[in-house]
């Protein structure tokens, strides 16, 4: 397929994960990428797996979303690449681990300056150019924007901000053809929750008790949320928008018995 040829295709955590997943695929696809990621030996990683994937080596940007100056230097040089932007992919975000009882406002602050802030301003110097070539942008929330789940009370706030950001700015750039969508992911094999706190024997504790949590009985893959996140990006799915999809293997509609 070619559901993205010759189409500019910004990622943000491009470094690994979900956001490595959704590049690469486009990648295969035609895209013209530019990866973005506080690592950046890891995106240069990831930029050269895309190459020997497809026929266009994605450019990158390194640089840290929470600082409003990278976030401006991270679009500036993007458009130095490429003359515009066609897709817009808010991939970047982290998890920790805290309650109400545990947590702090300095924890609060942390992951909604990295899981909204970051996204909010980065989506706002893109609008402009992503009106003009008719784009789309898909964020990558979480099913715990959809559902609560205890002891990451800060991050299940920031990802139900994503989701009403997303349906937001869906409404206000419908009337200028630009989709906004979002995916909902489940629990995925990436390196998220190890970053987030969980040791090497939790998180293997952690992928066993998604076999239960999960009706499909297993956690989800980094490439089965990069095929959901093409299809709302791509042409596919042009009468779509305002959407918070589910990628979850049913967790979202899981009821207690």
């Amino acid at each position: 397929m070619s559901r993205f040829l010759n189409k500019v295709v910004l990622v943000t955590g491009a470094s690994s994960g979900i956001g490595a997943a959704t590049a690469c695929l486009m990648a295969k696809e035609g895209a013209h990428l530019i990866l973005t990621g506080r690592n950046e030996k890891n995106l240069e990683k990831i930029s050269v797996k895309c190459f020997d994937e497809s026929w266009n080596r994605p450019n990158i940007v390194a640089g840290d979303l929470t600082k409003e100056e990278d976030v401006e230097r991270i679009m500036k040089t993007s458009l130095t690449f490429y003359d515009g932007i066609d897709v817009l992919i808010n991939n970047a975000g982290i998890i920790e681990m805290g309650s109400i009882e545990n947590t702090s406002l300095d924890q609060f602050d942390r992951l909604m300056n990295t899981n909204v802030r970051s996204m909010y301003q980065l989506t706002m110097l893109a609008v402009p150019h992503l009106i003009k070539n008719r784009g789309s942008i898909v964020n990558v929330s979480s099913v715990n924007g959809l559902r609560p789940f205890a002891n990451v009370l800060s991050y299940n706030i920031s990802k139900a901000a994503v989701n009403q950001l997303t349906q937001s700015i869906a409404m206000e750039l419908a009337s200028k053809k630009v989709r906004v969508n979002a995916v909902n992911p489940g629990v995925i094999i990436t390196e998220l929750q190890k970053r987030g706190g969980l040791s090497q024997e939790d998180y293997k504790k952690f992928l066993l008790r998604s076999q239960e949590t999960h009706p499909l009985g297993r956690p989800g893959l980094a490439q089965e949320v990069a095929e959901a996140i093409a299809f709302l990006a791509s042409d596919q799915s042009s009468f779509i928008t305002g959407v918070t999809l589910p990628v979850d293997g049913g967790r979202h509609a899981l009821s207690p018995r």
